[in-house]
């Protein structure tokens, strides 16, 4: 099985990444990428494009499945244009070439409380992009919405740094209808997918159109 994933240069896309690489089911990964990778591997295709002329790189689109853990902060961008321009334009222009190329199934990395009609900023794009993914009309699509996201990551995230200090101690104290909004590490998320990737390729999902994963339904898809 070929796989894309964009956004492998992030927390729960580089775990994902790996653990792809790791599965004998996958035959070949696929990580567009901005700059060179340090590293490779001989199933591995990481090709250095410009994610602003993606119609230009049409070619590598062609996959069997797409998964996008593709985001960033409205810090890190700049501007809300910016965030928006990552999180929703990238995301979205990736997933129709990959639709347009013959892909069947799409996994998305969403967030927990993203809807169209937010009147938060980041939840209102984050609801939009699974609006607009969902009009594709991939024969099987699964839309992760985590809440606070656990693990090392290359750039510090004051806010993130503080949540990861309480969590643990707070996620005890969510249970029934708020354990979705339990933190979760990026390893269980990036494991759960791994595990769908392969199921979805085995049939054994046939009949799913689109899934919503919240906080249980993933820490179950990664057999925890």
């Amino acid at each position: 099985m070929k796989v894309m994933v964009l956004g492998s240069t992030g927390l729960t896309g580089g775990l994902l990444v790996k653990k792809l690489l790791g599965n004998p089911d996958i035959t070949t990964v696929v990580a567009p990428v901005r700059r060179p990778l340090e590293w490779s591997h001989p199933n591995l295709e990481a090709p250095v494009i410009n994610f602003d002329e993606m119609d230009a790189h049409a070619g590598i689109f062609d996959v069997e499945a797409f998964v996008c853990c593709l985001g960033t902060t409205i810090k890190k961008a700049g501007s809300q244009e910016a965030f928006r321009k990552v999180d929703y334009s990238y995301a979205l222009n990736a997933a129709s070439l990959a639709k347009k190329a013959g892909a069947k199934a799409c996994i998305l990395m969403s967030a927990i409380g993203a809807s169209s009609k937010s009147s938060v900023f980041y939840s209102r794009v984050k609801g939009e992009l699974e609006d607009a993914i969902r009009a594709l009309e991939f024969s099987y699509l699964s839309i992760y919405q985590p809440s606070l996201l656990l693990g090392q990551r290359e750039e510090h995230r004051t806010a993130e740094a503080l949540g990861m200090a309480v969590m643990p101690v707070a996620n005890r104290a969510m249970v029934g209808p708020l354990r979705k909004y339990r933190a979760i590490e990026a390893e269980t998320i990036a494991a759960a997918m791994a595990n769908e990737v392969v199921r979805i390729d085995a049939g054994r999902n046939v009949g799913v159109k689109v899934s919503v994963r919240k906080y249980s339904d993933i820490v179950a898809l990664a057999g925890l």
